[in-house]
C-alpha cells in the first residue's frame, strides 16, 4: 500500500501562515494543539522544510500520555524528515535536543556523499514522484507534512497529498505568507470535505480528502 500523506497546518482565516513581516504567527490554541498531537500519534514520520525549522527552532512533539501510550509498539515520537538540498541547520537549534530521530531528505539527488551531524541518515530523492517509494522503503506508511508553504505547494503540484487537515484560526494577518505559494491551482472538485469540528476559541478543524478520480485511497483515517 502506498504511504498516506496528510498536510497539517494552522492558518489564519485569510490563509496566512505568518504575519506580513514574517516569523512566527503564533496560530493555534489548545484545541488545535490536541488535534495536531492526534495527527502526530497517527504518523510514522513528519516532513518539514528546513526553512520552517529555522524559523521555529524545533518541531512539534506528542505530550499527551494517552497518545504516547498508543505508540507503545512504535517510537515514542514520529521520525522527523527534514527537506533540504544542503542539510545546513544550526546545531544550536533546540531541534537537536528533542527526543526523536532526524532524517535528511535530499530532493533532486540520486546519491548523498555524507550525512550532516545530528541526523540518523540521508534519503536521496531523484524526483518527487519517488517520495512514496522512498518512504515505504523506510517502513513509513503514515506521513504528516508540517510545512512550510514551498513544501506544501510542491507536494500538491505533484499530486502526492491525500488529505488536507487545516485549523482555521480567527485572525486576519494579511501580507504575502500564504500557506500555498502564488500560482498554485487545483482542478475543480479535487477535494471532498470529510470533517469539520469546532475546537474552541473560535477555531475550526477542516479536513478534505483527495477524490477517487484523482487517486483517493480508501482509507480516511481519523
Amino acid at each position: 500500500m502506498s504511504p498516506e500523506l496528510r498536510l497539517v497546518l494552522a492558518v489564519s482565516v485569510d490563509g496566512r501562515l505568518a504575519p506580513p513581516q514574517g516569523g512566527k504567527a503564533q496560530l493555534g490554541g489548545r484545541g488545535d494543539r490536541h488535534v495536531l498531537e492526534e495527527c502526530l500519534a497517527w504518523a510514522d514520520a513528519c516532513l518539514v522544510g528546513a526553512g520552517t525549522l529555522r524559523v521555529h527552532g524545533s518541531t512539534c512533539l506528542i505530550h499527551g500520555k494517552d497518545l504516547l501510550e498508543q505508540r507503545q509498539h512504535r517510537s515514542g515520537q514520529p521520525h522527523l524528515l527534514v527537506v533540504s538540498r544542503q542539510g545546513q541547520l544550526d546545531r544550536a537549534l533546540p531541534l537537536f535536543q528533542q527526543p526523536l530521530q532526524r532524517w535528511w531528505l535530499v530532493p533532486d539527488q540520486d546519491q548523498v556523499c555524507h550525512v550532516p551531524p545530528g541526523f540518523q541518515g540521508a534519503i536521496p530523492l531523484p524526483c518527487w514522484q519517488q517520495l512514496p517509494q522512498a518512504m515505504a522503503q523506510q517502513g513509513w506508511q503514515r506521513l504528516v507534512v508540517l510545512g512550510g508553504a514551498q513544501l506544501a505547494t510542491t507536494l500538491l503540484s505533484q499530486n502526492l497529498l491525500h488529505e488536507l487537515h487545516l485549523t482555521l484560526c480567527p485572525q486576519v494577518l494579511g501580507g504575502a505568507h500564504l500557506w500555498l505559494q502564488n500560482g498554485m491551482s487545483m482542478p475543480p472538485n479535487h477535494w471532498q470535505p470529510v470533517e469539520t469540528r469546532h475546537l474552541g476559541s473560535g477555531e475550526w478543524l477542516c479536513r478534505w480528502r483527495r477524490q477517487s478520480e484523482y487517486g483517493l485511497s480508501p482509507e480516511a483515517p481519523p
